[in-house]
C-alpha cells in the first residue's frame, strides 16, 4: 500500500438519509455552517418522492454554505427508477459548481460522459477489491467512501495513492436498498400512495426483536442497523482522510464537536466514547471494522 504522512483529519457531514421538512433542514444547513464540519454532502440520496427541498434549494443550500468555508458536494440517488430521477440526476451531473457523489454507477457515466470526470464514490457503489478501485480511479474518482463492511487490516493492502479515503465514522450501517417502501408498507400503504409517512420517523422506524432488542431500522427503501456504528478511533489511521458523520435528529452537533476535539488533540479517545454513548439511546458498534460481526463492539485502548 502507498503510504501518506499522517495529516490532520477532515470531518464531513453525510447527506440526510430521511425525511425532514424544509424548515428543519434549513435550520440544520445554518448551525452546520457554524460548526467544525469541513465537508458538506447535500441532497437526496433515498426517495425522489421526498421533495421538501427542490435541487435550486439544494444549490441555494449549497452556495451559502461554501460561502462560509465548507467544501460541498452533491449527493445522487442510491437506486434509479424512473425517468424523472434520471432527469435530476443528469442535471447535478452536469453542474459545474459543486463536487459530485455517485452513488449509482449511472451517475459516474453521467459524469464522465459530460467532461466533469472528477467525483466522489459513494459506499453504496460497493468498491471490494483493487481493480474495481483502479477502474473508478480511471474514469475520476478522486475520493472514496468506504463500504461498511471493510476491515482496517485488508484496507492497508490497497493501494490508495492519488486516492481521499472517507470513512464512515458515525451513524447508522446502510444495509441494502429495494424497490418496496418498507415504511408504507407498515401502514398498509403502497409506494406511490406512501401519503410521505417516513416523515413520522426523523431517525427512521426502529424495529425490535422479540426480546425487544435492537434489529434494524426501517427508512423508505433502505433498511439500516439498529447499531450506530462508531469510529472515532480511526482518527489515528494514517490510511484514512476524512471521518464522515451521518446526520441525525438529535445530539448531532455535539458528535461533531466530540470529533473536532480529539482531532485537535483536546479530548482523548477514551473520553471521547464515554461522551460518544450519551448522544445515542442505541447500542454502538465497530465489528466490521475489527473482523467481527458488524453489530458487535471491540474496545480499543
Amino acid at each position: 500500500m502507498a503510504m501518506t504522512e499522517p495529516t490532520f483529519k477532515k470531518l464531513s457531514l453525510a447527506p440526510i438519509p430521511y425525511f425532514w421538512d424544509r424548515e428543519h433542514t434549513q435550520q440544520f444547513y445554518q448551525q452546520a455552517a457554524k460548526s467544525a464540519i469541513d465537508i458538506v454532502y447535500l441532497g437526496e440520496v433515498i426517495c425522489s418522492k421526498r421533495r421538501a427541498l427542490s435541487l435550486n434549494d439544494w444549490l441555494t443550500i449549497g452556495g451559502e454554505l461554501q460561502a462560509s468555508g465548507k467544501q460541498v458536494v452533491l449527493s445522487t440517488l442510491s437506486l434509479l427508477e424512473a425517468a424523472s430521477e434520471l432527469s435530476v440526476m443528469t442535471k447535478i451531473c452536469q453542474q459545474n459548481e459543486f463536487l459530485v457523489e455517485a452513488n449509482d454507477m449511472s451517475a459516474v457515466q453521467l459524469r464522465t460522459s459530460h467532461g466533469n470526470p472528477a467525483f466522489v464514490a459513494g459506499g453504496s457503489l460497493n468498491i471490494y477489491n483493487q481493480r474495481s478501485l483502479d477502474k473508478l480511479k480511471s474514469l475520476g474518482l478522486t475520493r472514496w467512501v468506504l463500504p461498511h463492511e471493510h476491515n482496517q487490516v485488508a484496507l492497508h493492502e490497497f493501494d490508495l495513492s492519488g486516492v481521499e479515503l472517507e470513512l464512515p465514522a458515525w451513524g447508522r450501517l446502510s444495509l441494502a436498498y429495494s424497490a418496496r417502501c418498507f415504511t408504507a408498507r407498515t401502514h398498509n400503504r403502497s409506494k406511490d400512495q406512501c401519503g410521505f409517512v417516513c416523515d413520522q420517523y426523523p431517525d427512521g422506524l426502529a424495529m425490535q426483536t422479540q426480546e425487544n432488542k435492537d434489529f434494524l431500522v426501517i427508512n423508505g427503501i433502505q433498511t439500516q442497523s439498529g447499531s450506530i456504528q462508531n469510529h472515532i478511533e480511526a482518527i489515528s489511521d494514517n490510511s484514512v482522510n476524512i471521518l464522515r458523520i451521518t446526520p441525525q435528529q438529535n445530539h448531532c452537533f455535539e458528535v461533531i464537536d466530540i470529533f473536532d476535539r480529539v482531532r485537535q488533540d483536546t479530548l482523548s479517545v477514551a473520553n471521547a466514547q464515554q461522551q460518544l454513548v450519551k448522544c445515542t439511546f442505541h447500542p454502538i458498534s465497530n465489528g466490521y471494522w475489527h473482523q467481527q460481526a458488524g453489530k458487535n463492539w471491540v474496545a480499543v485502548n
